[in-house]
């Protein structure tokens, strides 16, 4: 518990020596200088070697053709003839008599009997109906509001607007030194 609040002391102590006026005037100097051209290279030069020479490669000995021994010559066997075979001959199909379809007699369907539909009975004609006329009630007249007197309100107060400040107050001065902190500086030298 202890340590974790030196610990956070410490941070918040370094953050703050880090945030400080000459550690961002420090870094604004080195952002506004421009940078310093590199130094050009030399390149140390690269003594030239000797040629190495070398021996030649020795010649290929040329081998004798090798000659193949023909092929022996067998004659391939003759396939046997294929016999001629008589040609199947057919029986005749018998000639059945397919027998002749008998004549069906034509049947007639009965007449329907043509009976005239009956007429529709004639519809009775209704009296015309009447509505009775509506009462003839007066609606009532709406109350008349009491006349309301004007009220004149009194005249506001003449008092001057307050006036918008023109100049800006100046900002306090920040001190620049950081007072010194027991435990981060070193030890006096003996």
């Amino acid at each position: 518990m202890a340590f974790s609040k030196h610990c956070f002391l410490l941070s918040i102590i370094i953050a703050l020596s880090l945030s400080s006026i000459d550690v961002s005037l420090a870094a604004r100097y080195l952002l506004d200088t421009p940078a310093a051209p590199p130094p050009a290279l030399t390149l140390p030069t690269i003594p030239s070697l000797p040629k190495a020479t070398l021996p030649p490669l020795p010649s290929v000995p040329t081998l004798p053709k090798a000659t193949l021994p023909p092929l022996p010559s067998t004659p391939l066997p003759t396939l046997p003839t294929q016999p001629t075979l008589p040609k199947p001959t057919l029986p005749p199909l018998p000639s059945i008599q397919v027998p002749s379809q008998p004549t069906l007699p034509t049947t007639t369907s009965p007449r329907l009997p043509t009976n005239p539909l009956p007429t529709m009975p004639n519809q009775p004609t209704l009296p015309k109906s009447t509505l009775p006329p509506l009462p003839s009630t007066q609606v009532p007249t709406l109350p008349t509001f009491p006349n309301v007197p004007k009220v004149t309100l009194p005249p506001l107060p003449a008092n001057p607007l307050p006036t918008i400040p023109t100049t800006i107050p100046s900002i306090p001065t920040i001190p620049t030194t950081i007072p010194t902190i027991p435990f981060l500086s070193p030890p006096p030298s003996k």
